[in-house]
């Protein structure tokens, strides 16, 4: 169905209606294909965002609308209360192609963390033979895992805790990096260690060399587990298929999702071998929507299409270009630029106004990307760009880099509501 409405209008029916829990660009966009996306007003911009690293494949890549369309019109829902024809498949596959023994279904990627706490947790108590109630989590600071009680319970950003009260004890933050700090920490009720091997939201920031590792050996060492979050990064955004290959190590839960999808369907898994799935009896644990047909046949074509189109492969040839080619560029007020595959964050100096002001900029040149923690600008687009396309996206990029200037920083803005108006007069 098409609206002819403008920007404004569909601004100011969201403003109206819904609640103001994001702080969104003034972008309308009605259609994507590939690593392009259309507004409202027909204006074309290539997506550096890839929706937080869920449309890896790119915006509705065929083969993928192609599944779901068919598997949409066969059969959608079953509930887990019958078995579906595409839920075996899935689990086959995804196996074979990372190795783990075992899948467990879930729809959202804090859906996904909540299912390996409760894994680790129950795995502590039945195996480890933590006492009752006792059983920890080591966690970072400055992390982001979700958004439910529990667990931004564990988070370090305050305003993700303001107000959502009280939370779920168990949890110990160490700061990230620090691999003599979760030495430290480590104790009999310790049941795992949760981390992101590339702290996205945090602003891709890369732990020292050997962090990982380090992990990996205490937990081994400690008969605890080690739990990796690889939402955003998984899935071949940093270059590999999971960002913890790149220190060559192997978690005893995996956490997915975003990707998983290719965009078009919620959906996300945890991974790990039989002596943590074996803890799970029919009763203990589920979701109506987890594993449903739709799910399973997209997720199956997801992981098909990442592999034989060779995005991992792509990530990480594009993305060292990228990141040489912007570690390269004179301008002062950038702080650092640092990534890994096509998962790059340029951070800004203080003095540089904040990084939103950069992607309004980058707006208005065709480029869509968003700004993380006030400074850093994030840049994540879809694995399947081609050079061109992304020698296109890095000129514009480096042009307002150099150009923007901080002074512009101190110009006072119009207020909010002014700004919308003069925007919808065309000025």
């Amino acid at each position: 169905m098409t609206n002819n409405m403008t920007t404004a209008e569909y601004i100011a029916l969201e403003d109206r209606y819904g609640a103001h829990n994001y702080h969104p660009l003034d972008v309308v966009l009605t259609r994507g294909e590939g690593c392009w996306v259309w507004d409202v007003e027909g204006n074309k911009y290539l997506d550096c965002l890839a929706a937080y690293s869920a449309v890896n494949q790119g915006h509705c890549h065929p083969a993928l609308v192609k599944v779901l369309t068919e598997q949409v019109c066969r059969m959608a829902l079953t509930s887990r209360a019958f078995r579906n024809d595409q839920l075996g498949l899935f689990y086959k596959e995804l196996c074979e192609l990372t190795g783990y023994a075992k899948v467990l279904p879930m729809n959202t990627g804090a859906e996904a963390v909540e299912t390996a706490i409760k894994a680790a947790r129950k795995w502590a108590y039945k195996v480890k033979k933590v006492p009752e109630g006792q059983a920890e989590i080591l966690v970072f600071d400055n992390n982001f895992h979700g958004r439910t009680t529990t667990i931004v319970g564990f988070s370090s950003e305050e305003q993700y805790r303001d107000g959502f009260g009280p939370f779920t004890p168990g949890f110990k933050i160490l700061p990230y990096g620090d691999a003599d700090a979760v030495a430290k920490a480590m104790n009999p009720n310790v049941a795992a260690v949760m981390v992101e091997p590339i702290q996205g939201e945090g602003g891709i920031i890369i732990p020292p060399s050997g962090f990982l590792k380090a992990l990996r050996q205490l937990t081994k060492k400690h008969n605890a587990l080690l739990v990796a979050d690889e939402i955003q990064a998984g899935l071949g955004r940093t270059g590999k298929l999971f960002s913890f290959e790149h220190e060559d190590i192997r978690p005893d839960i995996v956490i997915i999702g975003k990707a998983l999808s290719g965009g078009l369907y919620p959906v996300s898994a945890i991974l790990a071998d039989d002596e943590v799935m074996g803890v799970f009896h029919p009763g203990d644990h589920g979701s109506t929507y987890g594993g449903n047909p739709v799910a399973a046949a997209v997720a199956r074509a997801a992981i098909r299409v990442i592999v034989e189109e060779k995005m991992v492969e792509n990530s990480a040839e594009l993305g060292a270009y990228a990141l040489k080619r912007l570690k390269s560029i004179d301008a002062p007020h950038v702080k650092e630029v640092r990534g890994r595959g096509l998962w790059i964050g340029i951070e800004l100096h203080p003095h540089a106004g904040g990084a939103r002001r950069y992607c309004e900029a980058l707006q208005r040149e065709g480029i869509l990307c968003k700004e993380t923690h006030t400074h850093v600008i994030r840049l994540a687009p879809p694995l399947n760009i081609t050079p061109e396309d992304l020698d296109w996206a890095l000129e514009r990029l480096i042009r307002v880099l150099t150009t923007l200037t901080p002074l512009e920083a101190a110009a006072p803005k119009p207020k909010k509501g002014l700004r919308r108006l003069l925007g919808a007069l065309g000025r």
